[in-house]
C-alpha cells in the first residue's frame, strides 16, 4: 500500500531579503578587501565567504514541517498525532508570548526570527516530558487543521 500524500508539507526557507541582505554586505566585504590585496586574492576570499553565507542559510532554512501518515515531522523530531492534543494557530503577539514571557523551558521549539506566527502543539503522552511544541510557520492555520483532522480519522 503506498503512503498517503502529506496532508501538510512546508520548508521554513530563510527569505529572499536575507539573501540580498547577505550579498550586499558580502559585496561591501569585496570592496574593502579589493584595495588591500590582489584582485585574485579578493574574489577568491570573497567567493569563499558567499559560499559560506549560502551553506549557512540553506542549511538554517531546511527545517520542514511535515503531516503525513500519522506522524508530525518538525525538522529532526517526530511525534505520532495519536500523541498530539490541540493544535492552536498563533497570532503575531500570541507567537511573541507563546517563545517568551508564557513559555516552558521543556518545550520543544522550531521557531525562526523571520516567521511571526506559529502553532502550539499540545503533547498528551504522559510520559514524554514535553508540554507542547512550539512550531513557526507561514501557514499556522493550515498546519493547525492538518494536525487536527489527521488526528480525528481512523486509523
Amino acid at each position: 500500500m503506498q503512503d498517503a500524500p502529506p496532508t501538510h508539507h512546508e520548508r521554513l526557507a530563510v527569505p529572499l531579503r536575507w539573501w540580498v541582505q547577505a550579498t550586499m554586505m558580502v559585496a561591501s566585504f569585496w570592496l574593502a578587501l579589493v584595495v588591500a590585496l590582489p584582485g585574485l586574492a579578493a574574489w577568491a576570499i570573497t567567493a569563499l565567504v558567499m559560499g559560506l553565507v549560502a551553506a549557512a542559510f540553506l542549511t538554517y532554512g531546511s527545517a520542514t514541517i511535515v503531516v503525513a501518515d500519522g506522524e508530525l515531522h518538525a525538522g529532526r523530531a517526530r511525534i505520532g498525532l495519536e500523541h498530539v492534543g490541540e493544535a492552536r494557530a498563533l497570532d503575531r503577539e500570541g507567537t511573541r508570548r507563546a517563545a517568551g514571557v508564557d513559555a516552558d523551558a521543556r518545550a520543544h521549539l522550531l521557531l525562526r526570527p523571520y516567521l511571526h506566527r506559529a502553532v502550539r502543539v499540545e503533547i498528551t503522552d504522559p510520559a514524554d516530558p514535553t508540554p507542547y511544541w512550539l512550531l513557526s510557520s507561514r501557514h499556522p492555520d493550515h498546519l493547525a487543521a492538518a494536525l487536527t483532522a489527521d488526528r480525528r480519522e481512523p486509523a
